[in-house]
């Protein structure tokens, strides 16, 4: 079952620079129960695509195309629809809890905001059900911490919050926009465990948006390459890894560090940085910085070719 299909979206911002392309001509498909991890470094379009989907864009940002929520085009929903839709059927745990909780709130009332919102539960039944949510997410003593504010909490607890909030309604499709950013090693695994328990227990879909490759190749069914706002290769985890097809997707592998490299040895790294999408080359997006680059790729945008019935590149 398809639960979201998206179709050419675009999504544009007006700057002080000029009309900024973020996204450009994305197309994927979420089945239920389907992971899918999107990667590429910071300013590749993986947050603002995530932001498009929630209908959360700053207001200098204006979105094209079809965003398919069960069926019903969510670009043609007006705010008052769009609020009843986030957190009930699809919802987002944000890179930074600490500046997306409110900080002049108790983590419990935030928790049981949507709870009456979308679920209609009196005030004593929304308590008692985010007492069970802190207690599912691994707060311990969650009596007591339903009544702390999110500074009272350490990292990892105000990340599990975050995913009580997005997983109080059982929604359809789980955004999780770089949910382990600035944890530890061993906070990062417990709260990807987490992540992908409830998941499983509840048969929702998971997008995951990440930079860390190992993240992605351990959690996600498919993985969505994105490279100056579009993709440029996407495909199964497990075919993408086996075949590194664009050079940007290989450059991404290459850089990650290795079990038993010498210690005086330095890491790959692509040259260069991305590209200004106000002033996007003609051609590949990738040209400057890519080494197979020939004049053809300055000045035509690479067309998306199938590998195989899973696999497809520019």
């Amino acid at each position: 079952m398809t639960l979201l299909n998206v179709k050419n979206l675009n999504v544009i911002l007006e700057t002080s620079e000029g009309i900024a392309r973020a996204v450009r001509d994305l197309n994927f498909s979420l089945e239920k129960g389907e992971t899918l991890g999107i990667v590429g470094e910071s300013g590749c379009g993986k947050s603002m695509t995530a932001l498009a989907l929630m209908g959360l864009l700053p207001e200098m940002g204006k979105t094209t195309g079809q965003i398919e929520l069960n069926g019903e085009n969510l670009l043609e929903k007006s705010e008052a629809e769009m609020c009843k839709i986030r957190g009930n059927n699809l919802a987002m745990i944000f890179q930074e809890p600490m500046t997306s909780l409110n900080p002049v709130h108790t983590v419990g009332r935030q928790i049981m905001e949507p709870l009456r919102l979308h679920m209609g539960l009196t005030k004593e039944e929304a308590r008692a059900e985010a007492v069970r949510l802190l207690d599912r997410v691994g707060i311990p003593n969650p009596r007591e911490r339903i009544g702390n504010y999110p500074h009272q909490l350490s990292g990892g607890q105000r990340q599990r919050v975050m995913i009580a909030m997005a997983l109080s309604c059982a929604p359809d499709i789980l955004i999780a926009d770089e949910p382990t950013t600035a944890l530890d090693v061993t906070i990062q695994d417990q709260i990807l465990e987490l992540i992908q328990a409830l998941v499983h227990e509840e048969g929702m879909g998971l997008i995951l948006i990440s930079h860390d490759l190992g993240v992605v190749s351990e959690n996600t069914d498919s993985i969505m390459v994105m490279y100056g706002g579009a993709a440029v290769e996407t495909g199964r985890t497990d075919n993408i890894f086996d075949e590194l097809v664009h050079p940007y997707t290989q450059g991404l592998f290459a850089a990650m560090p290795k079990l038993g490299r010498a210690r005086e040895a330095r890491l790959v790294t692509i040259p260069g940085t991305v590209p200004d999408l106000v002033n996007l080359p003609a051609g590949c997006t990738f040209t400057d910085r890519c080494p197979l680059a020939t004049e053809i790729c300055r000045n035509t945008p690479p067309p998306i070719e199938s590998i195989d019935a899973r696999h497809a590149a520019a």
